[in-house]
C-alpha cells in the first residue's frame, strides 16, 4: 500500500491541482521537496571560459533564469549591455521577461511561437553578420548548438549557472513508498544525500529518458517511465498506477 510519495518539485501554488485530488481519492500523502537548486557562477569562474559577453551582438535565451544570470553576470563584470543587443528567445513568455532588464522593442527581441529554436532561423538568416552567445547551465546537451551549426550559424555556449544538490535535512527521514524524479540531477542528489540508501520496495517514477538512464546507471530500479505511449506527464502516470494497484494492496 502506497501511503507517502515524494514529488521532487515545488508544491503547486494552486490548491486545486491533480496531487490534491489524488491525495483525497487514494488516501496518499504527497511531500514536495526540491532535491536540486540553481547557483550562479561568479565572474571569476565565468572568466575561465575566456568569454566577453560584449563580443557578441546577440544572445540566445532558453529560460527566464538564463535572462537573470546573463544580466547578473554582465553587472558583476561591470559591463554595460548595449541598446543594440539582439535577443533570440525560446518563447514569447521568455521574451516578455526581458522587460525587467531592457526597454523592450520588437525589432531587437525575437521569439518562437512554438517553443522551438528552429522557428528563429528565418530571423537569423536575415542577419548573417550576427554573433551569437547562448546562455546555458552546466547541465545541458548540445542539441540546439548542433542544430544551429547544421544551418551554418555559429553559436558560442556560455555557462553562467549550475545545478547543485540541495542538502537534505537530517532530521527528515527518507521513508517514501514512491519517489518521483524529473532530472538526472535529482538522481545525483539522492546519491549524495543518501549514499547508503537501498531502494528495496520503494517505487521510482522517472520523467525523461535521461532521468531513467541516470537511475539505471546508479543501480536503481525504474518502475514508472514517462513519457510513454499512454502518458505524457508523470502526474497522469502516477494517478494511473494508484488507480490500478492501490485498491488491490
Amino acid at each position: 500500500m502506497i501511503k507517502k510519495i515524494l514529488i521532487s518539485q515545488p508544491r503547486p501554488l494552486n490548491e486545486r491541482n491533480p496531487y490534491t485530488e489524488m491525495s483525497k481519492q487514494f488516501d496518499v500523502e504527497f511531500d514536495f521537496r526540491q532535491l536540486i537548486h540553481i547557483e550562479g557562477l561568479d565572474a571569476r569562474e565565468f572568466r575561465l571560459q575566456r568569454i566577453n559577453p560584449l563580443d557578441y551582438t546577440a544572445v540566445i535565451l532558453n529560460s527566464r533564469m538564463g535572462i537573470e544570470h546573463y544580466f547578473r553576470m554582465c553587472e558583476e563584470m561591470r559591463l554595460k549591455v548595449p541598446d543594440s543587443m539582439h535577443y533570440y528567445c525560446i518563447s514569447e513568455t521568455v521574451g516578455n521577461y526581458l522587460q525587467k532588464y531592457i526597454q523592450y522593442r520588437k525589432r531587437k527581441v525575437f521569439f518562437s511561437e512554438n517553443n522551438r529554436f528552429e522557428d528563429l532561423l528565418p530571423a537569423m538568416f536575415r542577419r548573417p553578420q550576427e554573433k551569437y552567445l547562448m546562455v546555458l547551465s552546466d547541465i545541458h546537451n548540445d542539441e540546439q548548438i548542433n542544430m544551429f551549426a547544421e544551418h551554418n550559424i555559429t553559436v558560442k555556449p556560455a555557462i553562467m549557472y549550475r545545478t547543485v544538490s540541495s542538502k537534505w535535512d537530517e532530521s527528515t527521514p527518507f521513508d517514501y513508498d514512491m519517489v518521483a524524479l524529473f532530472t538526472p540531477s535529482g538522481v545525483k542528489s539522492i546519491q549524495e544525500n543518501f549514499p547508503n540508501w537501498e531502494q528495496g520496495k520503494t517505487l521510482i517514477a522517472a520523467f525523461g529518458v535521461g532521468t531513467a538512464q541516470a537511475l539505471e546507471e546508479a543501480g536503481y530500479r525504474v518502475d514508472i517511465r514517462v513519457p510513454n505511449e499512454k502518458h505524457q506527464s508523470l502526474t497522469a502516470a502516477i494517478h494511473d498506477y494508484l488507480e490500478q494497484h492501490q485498491a488491490d494492496e
